[in-house]
C-alpha cells in the first residue's frame, strides 16, 4: 500500500452483538463486509463526513463509501478481517492494481453525478478488524492514498 496519512485506530460506538456478529459463519464472507462498511460509515460519520453514496458500481469495480467534507467529496474502500492480525493486515490487499481501478471508478462517479472537472477528491482506505470477545470493531484510516 502506498504511503499515506494514518489516522490512530478508533472504536465505533455501538455492540457487534446488535448485528448478530457471533453468529456469523465462514460462509457468510459477503455479511463481514457489509458490517464493515457500516462501522466505516459510523466511523466516518462520527469524524463529521457526510455521507453520500454506498456501494457505487461499474463493470471494473466498486466504491464502498462515498463521502463528504469540506468541499472534498472521499472515495473509500473498506477492507475487513474477523480478526487483528499482524502481517494480515485487511489494508495490505489495497494494491496498485486496485488503486488505479479505484482512481478510474471515482472519476466516473463525477462524471456520472455531473461534477465539475474542479472537483476536489481523494482516496481513503478504511481498515476494520472485528474484536468479536470484546463486541468492538478496530478502525484505521489511511486518507488520500
Amino acid at each position: 500500500m502506498v504511503n499515506s496519512s494514518y489516522q490512530q485506530s478508533s472504536r465505533v460506538s455501538g455492540s457487534l452483538k446488535d448485528v448478530k456478529f457471533q453468529s456469523m459463519s465462514a460462509r457468510e464472507t459477503s455479511e463481514l463486509g457489509f458490517f464493515a462498511e457500516h462501522y466505516a460509515a459510523e466511523y466516518l460519520k462520527s469524524k463529521g463526513y457526510e455521507i453520500v453514496g454506498h456501494n457505487y458500481r461499474k463493470p471494473w469495480g466498486e466504491i464502498d463509501v462515498i463521502a463528504s467534507k469540506d468541499g472534498v467529496i472521499i472515495f473509500a474502500e473498506v477492507k475487513a478481517n474477523k480478526k487483528d492480525i499482524p502481517g494480515f493486515e485487511p489494508e495490505l490487499r489495497v494494491n496498485r492494481d486496485k488503486q488505479y481501478r479505484m482512481a478510474r471508478i471515482a472519476r466516473t462517479y463525477l462524471s456520472d453525478k455531473n461534477y465539475s472537472s474542479g472537483q476536489p477528491w481523494q482516496m481513503d482506505v478504511l481498515s476494520v478488524c472485528f474484536d468479536k470477545e470484546r463486541g468492538v470493531a478496530k478502525i484505521r484510516h489511511y486518507k488520500n492514498i
